[in-house]
């Protein structure tokens, strides 16, 4: 809503109106445990979804949004509503005990056994947390999750071998550039992971010859036998092409992951371009086109377009005061 607003893609005040109602949906109406929202909740009306656990990281990219919008705009409805849902996330209580978050609680069950404990999308989520105003967590709780190394064709880098959008979801709402802390350049790190990946891909292209260096690209997405948790094991790979891998790194490799959508474009036109951008999946040996839109998928390539062109949602997430001060309290500074 705030890109879409700056730069005009809707009638000034239409998006903002838009917002307003949905912090007052989410503040006052949408299920919630402590403050953390459902993996799954029901448009119509905001209840609980099949089942679906209270997600700590899936709440934290929402506080991402909501945190952007209180202050893209200036607006005291927007600020009072934003505030009431960020202070509402208890993250002590997703500690469960412990120094590490955990994935999420079920009423039926409980807390989930598994705890973020392994690099993967949870920078954003332990800043957000350790930074909280109304329930910070300890600073300490960054240096307890493990940063496995990795080593791909002398490309070494931070990876507990998992899909490529691990190395994006955090980076498209928060600035890592220039900073390190003990352990490492994060954005670097996600550079590397990117130009390990790309080559990965080309190295696939005498089984799939439509890969190469201009068209690479395969992270979680819909696929031809529906979801699939694409990792980095070559015997996974179908030939799927899946277009936020290159869209959802473009601030990583902007050269080279431009130059990949460009071909998508030219190469296949229509069939990999919708009403809503590009399809989420494609295997073209097989002419298949997935037919289903995802939100986040689309989402993360329009938030790292705008960073890369602007630096917009960066410039705005970088300058509060809760991000400023969980980035100090874990020692990510400038070098």
């Amino acid at each position: 809503m705030c890109i879409g607003d700056e730069r005009g893609y809707s009638k000034r005040g239409t998006a903002k109106a838009q917002v307003i109602r949905t912090l007052d949906e989410l503040a006052h109406e949408t299920d919630h445990e402590r403050g953390f929202f459902y993996h799954f909740i029901d448009a119509r009306t905001g209840q609980r979804a099949w089942k679906s656990e209270a997600s700590s990281i899936d709440t934290t990219w929402l506080l991402c949004g909501v945190m952007h919008c209180r202050e893209y705009w200036a607006d005291d409805s927007i600020k009072r509503l934003a505030t009431r849902i960020i202070d509402r996330a208890d993250w002590n209580w997703m500690l469960r005990g412990s120094d590490l978050l955990s994935h999420g609680w079920n009423p039926e069950t409980g807390f989930l056994t598994h705890r973020w404990d392994s690099y993967a999308e949870l920078l954003a989520m332990y800043l957000v947390a350790i930074g909280s105003d109304s329930s910070p967590i300890p600073a300490s709780s960054w240096d307890v999750w493990k940063r496995p190394m990795r080593d791909v064709d002398g490309v070494i880098y931070i990876d507990a071998e998992t899909p490529l959008f691990v190395h994006q979801y955090s980076h498209a709402w928060l600035d890592f550039r220039g900073r390190r802390d003990r352990y490492a350049n994060y954005y670097r790190n996600s550079q590397r992971a990117t130009e390990a990946h790309r080559q990965f891909c080309i190295d696939l292209a005498p089984k799939f010859p439509w890969f190469g260096p201009d068209m690479w690209g395969v992270t979680a997405s819909d696929s031809q036998g529906g979801y699939r948790d694409w990792g980095s094991a070559a015997a996974q790979m179908d030939g799927t092409l899946v277009p936020c891998a290159a869209g959802g790194s473009i601030v990583f490799l902007p050269d080279e992951c431009g130059i990949v959508l460009q071909t998508m474009m030219d190469r296949y036109g229509k069939s990999v371009w919708s009403r809503y951008g590009f399809v989420d999946a494609f295997q073209p040996a097989a002419k298949w086109w997935s037919p289903d839109v995802l939100g986040i998928d689309l989402g993360i390539m329009l938030l790292m377009a705008e960073n890369t062109r602007s630096n917009s949602v960066w410039q705005i997430m970088m300058a509060t005061p809760s991000i400023q001060r969980a980035m100090d309290a874990v020692g990510l500074v400038k070098v």
